[in-house]
């Protein structure tokens, strides 16, 4: 449902004071829905039309009774297309559409000047619907059962790609073809011209030569190196029909395209929250608003029950960062000061505040903005900790309140989203086509009974056996296998 009037001249006003704010974003356009319209397109990740598919069902009916029990409320919802599209509430107040119209276009700026969002297409809504239409024409060819099984097990498998792929060359260039071949010919036995096809039969040439290739191939690795993008390996090299091939291409592209907006979470929704608050505070909001803004605007940075909160946590990064640098309370003379008063007071009046936080908002993601820029002083005065399940009072409790130990921890749920590193590291174990993957374990341990899922899908493209090697805590390294007789588990060294 488009926009009445009233809300068009509104979108009008907002837009000018985000430019004024120094937002830079796609065209936006904004559409009302009522709330069933809402939970309609939030269970399809914001795109109005997707494939079809039982998880979207099953979110609709999460998300609609969570709504009937006043467990949440989608105040907005705006998808990384240029332009950008978003979603209004019907029943918001005018104040919430301020608000909510000033926070959809700091996320638009967001999406449109972040460098991890650089490689996205934005053009994705033609693209779902395209998917969508794809999906459906191998439903009608290969039945619904047979393609919702494969989407089934190419969903289980989507987190398996490589996401910094965009910025980092794994794969070695292609190399530079010679007139001379790279692998062995069989040797011929001299010989006149007409007594060589005697002497070197020319089917027994071409047999020995099929040996050579196949013992040199037995000394190649395959691959080369490790592979991280674990969906493209099984795409080039995986036994799929053409329909298979064509849908877990669907589910590793879109896979991709939303990676960024998992890796910049905090950073997003803290700059679409300082965006407002400025916006409203500095130019939108009317007296008469005031309680409601700030009703709304504080249940969007509560915190509860312990849990990280990404609005709150990247609202009060950017605003600690514009301060610091407006004070130029960072670089050596300012880390060299260990008197916290002094530190608290420090202020050479250098306003470079507003610049900064533009800064950070292109260059970085949600790892490299906690490591930079959670400090010391941020932790104390946010009251931050770690918590842990204590086994004696059977109760979650707070564990650490030493810096390092905070940003530890942090770092270690962001990193690959907190899920374990998988490579391929053989796909020709034993010289049987088997695939071997390797867990790089970094801390985070597999959820065995996931990873035997898991390796049950895997098995079901490959069609051969698949095997992952992983440390088990109180067992050390163990192996985990899926073939035709099912699963195994065996202990290693």
């Amino acid at each position: 449902m488009s926009l009445s009037l009233d809300l068009l001249e509104l979108q009008s006003v907002i837009e000018g004071y985000a430019r004024e704010f120094g937002l830079d974003f796609f065209e936006t356009r904004f559409e009302m829905l009522d709330y069933r319209m809402l939970n309609q397109v939030a269970a399809y990740d914001g795109f109005p039309t997707r494939y079809p598919h039982w998880r979207f069902g099953m979110e609709y009916e999460r998300l609609s009774k969570s709504y009937a029990y006043g467990l949440h409320r989608i105040y907005e919802m705006v998808i990384n297309t240029d332009p950008c599209y978003a979603y209004l509430l019907a029943s918001n107040l005018r104040v919430d559409q301020k608000l909510v119209m000033a926070h959809v276009y700091g996320h638009c700026d967001f999406f449109k000047n972040n460098l991890w969002f650089a490689h996205t297409n934005r053009k994705m809504l033609d693209e779902m619907a395209n998917h969508a239409t794809r999906i459906r024409r191998h439903i009608e060819r290969q039945g619904i059962d047979k393609v919702e099984a494969f989407l089934d097990t190419c969903l289980s498998l989507d987190n398996l790609i490589d996401i910094h792929a965009a910025g980092i060359r794994r794969r070695p260039q292609p190399a530079i073809e010679t007139a001379e071949p790279g692998a062995q010919a069989v040797r011929k036995l001299p010989a006149k011209e007409y007594m060589d096809q005697f002497i070197n039969p020319p089917e027994f040439l071409a047999e020995q030569q099929r040996k050579l290739e196949a013992a040199e191939q037995g000394r190649q690795r395959f691959p080369e190196s490790p592979e991280r993008d674990v969906l493209l390996f099984l795409l080039e090299n995986a036994p799929l029909a053409h329909w298979q091939h064509d849908i877990l291409d669907i589910i590793r592209e879109e896979a991709y395209y939303f990676a960024p907006q998992r890796q910049t979470k905090i950073m997003n929704e803290g700059w679409a929250v300082f965006a407002h608050t400025h916006i409203m505070t500095e130019k939108a909001m009317t007296p008469d608003e005031l309680i409601d803004y700030a009703e709304h605007h504080s249940g969007v940075v509560a915190t509860s029950g312990g849990r990280l909160n990404p609005y709150k946590m990247g609202f009060e990064l950017f605003r600690d960062l514009e301060d610091r640098w407006n004070r130029g309370a960072f670089g050596a003379e300012y880390e060299a000061c260990h008197d916290y008063k002094t530190r608290k007071e420090w202020d050479k009046k250098l306003g470079l505040g507003r610049q900064k936080v533009f800064e950070v908002r292109r260059i970085y993601n949600d790892i490299g903005f906690i490591d930079e820029f959670l400090t010391e002083d941020f932790a104390r005065e946010q009251k931050m900790f770690t918590f842990a399940y204590n086994d004696e009072s059977e109760n979650y409790e707070i564990a650490s309140r030493k810096f390092q130990d905070i940003k530890r921890g942090l770092l270690f749920q962001l990193t690959n989203f907190g899920q374990p590193l998988i490579e391929v590291v053989d796909a020709n174990h034993g010289n049987r086509g088997e695939l071997y993957l390797m867990h790089r374990h970094n801390g985070v341990d597999l959820d065995v009974p996931f990873a035997e899922d898991t390796l049950r899908n895997l098995y079901a493209v490959w069609t051969r056996p698949v095997y992952i090697e992983t440390v088990v805590e109180d067992e050390g390294p163990v192996l985990f296998s899926h073939g035709a007789d099912g699963g195994t588990r065996k202990k290693l060294g």
